[in-house]
């Protein structure tokens, strides 16, 4: 007999980073997170498939970081990139064993892990996977053991975005992208940085009262129908700015606003919005808390690997966590084992802990519930080393000792399970303080006006041209301003200056892309566009090959171009 439904939602997001740069920052973070998360996901899913089981994972892959896996360069790049660490770690074999360096002898062993583990990434990446990742995310969602969900375009800040033409371009391009590059539309997305904002009425430029629709009009008009938020967006109380793992994020000053009133919700189902017929399901916040929190969360355990040490001739990490007080000249060193046992202790307690929130709240309510939880794809892996192993035992310890639990994707979710009241959520994020401050403050003010006149010139531009023009220079040059246009509004750039990562490199990307776009304006009012020049920078940011850029069509102000408005059972 069932207990209840459990969905398991990955949210898998880098910024744009070709031709951007190598080290410390560009192309190697995303080669880091292929090497570490996306390649072992993608094994963890085919080898549960060959075992007879079925993932039912959702994985959320936004339409930027899909085009970037699709890359032929990038592709390459990547495999050049793993030559480079079976290099470097073959250099460590020869090193070791020293005499004069302690404990030689197991960094002679973990030399050799890591040697085969470089070399089987390697054979996997190229003859197991042929180079592409996103044909292969498309095999396991086609034989429906993963959902595949989008997002925005490039991960643009919803809320802040001035024109619903903007809004509705981040989403109608990002639904066009997944659809192109996974054989079918999403049916659910993950808003950028969690932001939501609801409808709202403003005077226009006109002296007149207007109604600007909520986000959730943009999604359905997208054909998206569900998305996600947090546990405090749902149910009232705090927010703790509670997707921060070890090392992830950097410490911020933020103004808290004040704890909202219980609303009566809770996580354990999910619920209609009031103004489109699109769903919206929390993150179960004892399940979530127990992986992500850098304090009492698995990640944190001392035998796990240490993500922020490493050989300074090499760069391996040989060293484990210890613990969280230890300096980093004091780590001991890494155990594989020793951490593939711990793992198994925490999907144990995992797969435990699921079974009993679901069965508590079926005893205390005579209902069956939804447990959801939603993570960045990239702390599994990428920043908790051995994360792909724990998603990898929890599936299979579900699925072989606990059928009392239903594993779902959000989509099979909602689509067995649709929900059964309407709720009104307020202008939210995942950020800290559960608003926008995280990409609005004194630090990122200056980028929104520059933002918001781009905005506004690309739709004065696009106005020009309703129809395609013959001119196949001038085609080009619309249709790279747009792209230009999405990605100077990625959210990571804000984000990247706000949290000190890395402040330099985030504010030259977005003015690198503002005056590409500034440069492709300037060329198409002119009626001068340069070819060479335009082909230079269709080089570099190539993203997005079959992009439209009448998506960009000014639209009247407060109103979305829609299918007949369908509001929630509710409200009929």
């Amino acid at each position: 007999m069932s207990v209840g439904q459990f969905v398991f939602m990955l949210h898998s997001h880098l910024p744009y980073y070709r031709m951007a740069g190598m080290w410390p920052f560009g192309e190697e973070n995303l080669y880091e997170c292929m090497a570490e998360t996306y390649v072992p996901l993608l094994n963890a899913i085919s080898e549960l498939y060959d075992e007879g089981i079925k993932a039912k994972l959702t994985v959320g892959i936004t339409p930027i970081l899909a085009e970037q896996l699709n890359d032929e360069h990038l592709q390459n790049g990547f495999v050049e990139y793993i030559d480079s660490r079976i290099a470097s770690v073959s250099k460590d074999l020869e090193r070791y064993p020293d005499p004069k360096v302690a404990h030689s002898q197991h960094l002679k062993y973990l030399a050799k892990y890591y040697f085969d583990w470089w070399n089987k990434l390697r054979d996997d990446f190229v003859n197991k996977y042929e180079k592409n990742l996103i044909k292969y995310f498309k095999k396991y969602q086609d034989l429906g053991c993963i959902e595949i969900t989008t997002s925005g375009a490039t991960h643009g800040f919803s809320p802040l975005l001035a024109t619903d033409s903007n809004l509705n371009a981040q989403f109608k391009v990002g639904q066009d992208t997944t659809k192109r590059l996974f054989g079918k539309k999403a049916m659910g997305a993950w808003l950028p940085e969690c932001a939501y904002r609801q409808g709202y009425e403003y005077v226009g430029k006109d002296g007149k009262k207007h109604w600007r629709p909520a986000i959730e009009v943009t999604l359905q008009n997208n054909d998206i129908h569900y998305f996600f938020t947090e546990s405090h967006v749902i149910e009232g109380g705090n927010s703790i700015g509670n997707r921060r793992v070890i090392g992830m994020y950097g410490n911020i000053e933020y103004i808290p606003l004040p704890e909202r009133p219980a609303t009566g919700y809770d996580t354990y189902s999910a619920y209609w919005l009031p103004d489109a017929q699109v769903a919206v399901m929390g993150r179960n916040d004892r399940a979530g808390y127990q992986v992500w929190s850098a304090a009492d969360g698995y990640p944190g355990d001392g035998c796990f690997r240490e993500f922020h040490k490493k050989d300074d001739k090499s760069g391996m990490h040989y060293w484990r966590i210890t613990s969280p007080t230890t300096d980093l000249g004091d780590k001991m060193l890494y155990d594989p084992v020793l951490a593939m046992n711990k793992v198994n202790e925490n999907s144990d307690h995992y797969t435990t802990l699921i079974y009993h929130l679901l069965n508590d709240y079926k005893l205390a309510t005579g209902k069956e519930g939804l447990v959801m939880v939603s993570f960045d794809t990239e702390l599994f892996g990428h920043w908790w080393f051995e994360g792909v192993e724990f998603i990898k035992q929890v599936v299979k310890k579900f699925n072989n000792y606990i059928p009392e639990i239903e594993r779902m994707t959000a989509g099979e979710y909602i689509t067995k399970y649709p929900p059964k009241e309407a709720i009104q959520i307020p202008e939210s994020s995942w950020g800290q303080g559960g608003h926008f401050y995280v990409w609005m403050n004194h630090l990122t003010e200056w980028m929104w006006p520059i933002i918001h006149s781009c905005e506004k010139r690309i739709n004065e531009i696009v106005d020009k041209y309703p129809n395609i023009p013959e001119d196949k220079l001038l085609h080009r040059a619309l249709n790279q301003l747009s792209r230009e246009n999405l990605l100077l509004q990625s959210s990571d750039w804000p984000f990247l200056i706000t949290t000190w990562q890395a402040k330099d490199y985030a504010t030259d990307r977005f003015n690198e892309h503002v005056d590409r776009f500034s440069l492709i304006a300037d060329m198409i009012e002119s009626g001068n566009i340069d070819d060479a020049k335009l082909r230079e920078i269709e080089s570099i940011d190539n993203c997005f090959p079959v992009i439209d850029y009448r998506v960009y069509q000014s639209i009247e102000e407060g109103v979305i171009p829609q299918q007949e408005k369908k509001l929630a059972p509710l409200y009929k």
